[in-house]
């Protein structure tokens, strides 16, 4: 038996080098099924954020597109896929991924294990955070706050030590505990990936889409799970499948920035994704049109599905810029202060 905490073991199975779970050359999409993978609309929506972006930081001279956890590249191609020859003839396009670069990326997009710095232009993050290793706590019989430990080979778990000062403060801000058996994942990891993603740009907006959380819901029992073949398993963090857990959305938002939190729902709704039927009279006038928006509409649903992806969190952050048109409209937009 190998014990780690669960930060340590989930580092290991699924970047480590030699086996690690996103070092297979099947990638995200032969496990797991993403919003990006669900709909070229997906792709289509944040083209168009893109633009908005772009007319809100003035059109700049040099415009970036940065894919944080690009994957395979699917959604960095989609997205250039969408946009016009004069935004293209500006634009920076990065993928942020420890993999390989996949073939069949446009030559345009420079593919980098790192966030560039001094950009301008849209930080976009489609289900990464899940994936930043993280701890995991639990109150002990006596009241004291202790780092639960794993069985890298069987995924059994034991408690181990007492967290640390930094771990017990981030617990006490964002996810109190106290009774006997209250669970925590620290989210102080994330928080701090996402802080140093945001600090790559000099001017434009971050946007982070996740499962999360909030702390008037956290997750009393925790959310760590596994994903192989399509489906869900248990998190055995060997290398065999995903291990991933919700995230603390709150928490991570960098502060003295211009931000939203809002759903999947709304966002994608804000950007044109629409999931109703088109009218029945075109299907008279125009049958292959009619089938097509038909598709298009069963698409957009999934997209917006509050109870599948639409249920997804986003959180927005403008860097020394003002919020784009499309997501200006929406609620809930707040200047944090710490």
């Amino acid at each position: 038996m190998t014990w780690m905490r669960w930060a340590p073991a989930m580092e290991q199975a699924l970047y480590d080098p030699d086996g690690g779970f996103y070092r297979r050359p099947e990638g995200p999409a032969g496990h797991f099924r993403t919003s990006v993978h669900a709909s070229p609309r997906f792709a289509r929506a944040v083209a168009r954020l893109l633009l908005e972006v772009d007319a809100a930081l003035g059109r700049p001279e040099e415009l970036a597109l940065v894919d944080v956890g690009a994957g395979r590249g699917e959604l960095l191609t989609g997205v250039l896929a969408e946009l016009p020859g004069e935004v293209l003839a500006r634009l920076r396009p990065y993928g942020v991924e420890i993999a390989e670069r996949p073939a069949g990326l446009p030559s345009t997009a420079l593919w980098t294990d790192e966030v560039p710095r001094g950009l301008t232009g849209l930080l976009f993050a489609n289900e990464w955070l899940d994936n930043v290793p993280l701890d995991v706590g639990e109150v002990d019989e006596d009241g004291v706050l202790r780092y639960r430990e794993v069985d890298t080979a069987t995924g059994g778990e034991r408690l181990g030590e007492p967290v640390s000062a930094a771990d017990a403060a981030w617990a006490e801000r964002w996810w109190p505990v106290g009774h006997p058996g209250d669970f925590v994942e620290f989210g102080g990891t994330r928080d701090a990936a996402w802080a140093r993603a945001v600090a790559g740009l000099e001017r434009g907006l971050a946007v982070a889409v996740d499962y999360g959380h909030t702390a008037d819901r956290r997750p009393p029992f925790g959310t760590l799970a596994g994903f192989r073949g399509g489906r869900e398993v248990a998190p055995v963090p060997d290398g065999s499948c995903d291990v991933t857990a919700h995230v603390a959305l709150d928490s991570a938002a960098a502060p003295a920035l211009h931000s939203l939190w809002t759903t999947q729902r709304d966002a994608l709704r804000a950007l044109g994704v629409s999931g109703a039927r088109p009218p029945l009279a075109l299907a008279s006038t125009d049958p292959a049109g009619y089938l097509r928006a038909l598709g298009g509409a069963g698409e957009g649903a999934e997209l917006t599905d509050p109870a599948g992806l639409g249920a997804f969190g986003w959180l927005a952050q403008a860097v020394r810029m003002p919020a784009p048109e499309a997501l200006a409209a929406l609620p809930g937009w707040q200047t944090l202060t710490s």
